[in-house]
């Protein structure tokens, strides 16, 4: 994100000495992306942040593929996921392809008996139940209901809930993500027909700085396998830092939906996107103000990308029967639009209360085993008068 940020203390000049108030010095630590092209950030640690001490077991986290090449509209009931204690274990992977992963978790326990960093993709954690805190190297943040979280890849983090029933909705990106470009200047500076700011940012704060040495376990996801990692020092040990390469938030709440006189394209909604992927927020907004408007979407067809939407909160007007928590696959290669009734159902409404996550990848996406044993088996008939 082009947003400059620095916690903790660190030198005037980069690349120069950083002394210890007691002697020694501290170690300096280029946190970027795109080798030394893309944004990063410059951190100083009490330790040597390279101290690996054992490599433990490596293991297979790669998705079991159902359907390889799919035609099919799918609804998954999400909230039918069952909780586990574990972080990494409650998460499972829904749809994937070569650019993503797509997934749910239902952690009923935080993430404190090791560190987590996932070596290949940055992360979207979209929190539709639970509270609590992220922890990573690069400071804290507080997270609720709706809120999104944005982690870049190779950030240590663990994560902390103050709530037992957590449900996340989660994306993996092999490229980053970013806030779409023409909401941008060439500063990056969002202007002012964005539907959101700077100021909606949730950065990261209260910086951590443990001086410590022992083994500390870190779990570090590349390339499909968790490798089980043993440090050193502890792997929050910086005590400043700053650029602009870091994990922060964002409320969907904060988002300002974008109206007009008829019905306005999902690209109106777009929160995020990536080289491969847009992520959109369907927020609470009113209604198209034509006198002659239907509020309800038209039928469209996906051509170019794959349409997955994650049902929130609220009444989803152009579907019947949908709940918190369900989410549907409208795949690239025929057409979708509102359920039968729902656009003659929505003329005359003024607004709608509806919440839910986009994501349309630009690649097919294959269906998990782990997402067919939600599959509610009739959705694709679901068109059909």
């Amino acid at each position: 994100m082009p947003l400059y940020h620095k916690l903790g203390d660190f030198p005037q000049k980069r690349h120069t000495q950083f002394e210890k108030p007691n002697g020694g010095f501290y170690y300096e630590q280029l946190f970027g992306t795109e080798g030394f092209h893309g944004h990063s950030s410059l951190s100083y640690h009490v330790h040597r942040p390279t101290q690996v001490k054992e490599i433990l077991n490596s293991y297979s986290v790669e998705p079991k593929i159902a359907i390889g090449k799919n035609i099919k509209s799918l609804l998954f009931k999400g909230f039918e996921l069952k909780p586990e204690n574990d972080f990494l274990d409650s998460r499972k992977a829904m749809l994937v392809n070569k650019d993503c992963i797509i997934g749910l978790a239902a952690p009923k326990e935080s993430l404190r008996n090791y560190f987590y960093k996932n070596a290949d993709a940055d992360e979207m954690l979209f929190v539709h139940k639970g509270k609590g805190k992220l922890r990573t190297m690069l400071g804290n943040i507080p997270f609720e209901y709706g809120d999104y979280l944005i982690i870049p890849r190779g950030i240590i983090y663990q994560i902390e809930f103050e709530t037992e029933e957590n449900r996340l909705f989660y994306v993996e990106s092999y490229s980053p993500f970013y806030t779409p470009k023409r909401y941008k200047n060439q500063s990056g500076q969002h202007l002012e027909h964005s539907p959101f700011c700077e100021r909606d940012f949730i950065l990261p704060n209260e910086l951590e700085t443990h001086d410590e040495k022992g083994d500390f376990l870190i779990k570090i996801k590349k390339e499909g396998m968790i490798h089980e990692v043993i440090y050193a020092t502890h792997p929050f040990d910086v005590v400043g830092w700053d650029g602009y390469n870091f994990p922060y938030g964002f409320s969907i709440h904060n988002f300002e939906p974008i109206t007009g006189r008829v019905h306005q394209p999902p690209p109106v909604h777009q929160t995020f996107e990536t080289a491969a992927f847009v992520v959109c927020s369907f927020c609470p907004r009113l209604y198209d103000y034509h006198t002659k408007a239907i509020p309800a979407p038209y039928n469209h067809s996906n051509i170019d990308s794959d349409e997955v939407l994650y049902y929130v909160d609220g009444d989803f007007m152009s579907r019947n029967n949908i709940e918190q928590g369900h989410i549907t696959l409208h795949p690239k290669g025929i057409p979708h639009g509102p359920a039968p009734g729902a656009m003659e159902r929505s003329i005359g409404h003024k607004e709608t209360q509806e919440l839910a996550v986009m994501v349309d990848t630009f690649r097919p996406l294959m269906v998990t085993e782990e997402a067919m044993g939600l599959d509610d088996g009739q959705y694709y008939k679901s068109w059909c008068e």
